[in-house]
């Protein structure tokens, strides 16, 4: 039987994640509160972000930025950034 979580994006009860995304306080969150669907959402959504931007992930300003715009992206905030011409479905 596959684990349910609450997800906080959808709030409703999903499939949960196989394992913490990251070490830490913060990757039990995750692995606690968001679904496996809506991380592979963001997962593709970090891309994005990454190519659009050109984001250089190793930079500090960068993974700062990246840690906004998920949180952002899990509690459905509006200012979240998309990709440029991007129109919601």
């Amino acid at each position: 039987m596959t684990r349910q979580v609450i997800c906080r994006k959808y709030q409703t009860e999903m499939e949960g994640l196989d394992f913490a995304p990251f070490p830490g306080a913060k990757g039990q969150e995750y692995f606690d509160t968001v679904s496996k669907q809506a991380w592979q959402e963001w997962l593709k959504h970090q891309t994005t972000l990454i190519n659009e931007k050109r984001l250089n992930v190793f930079e500090p300003d960068a993974k700062k930025f990246l840690e906004e715009q998920r949180e952002k992206f899990f509690s459905n905030d509006a200012s979240v950034e998309h990709a440029e011409g991007w129109k919601p479905e």
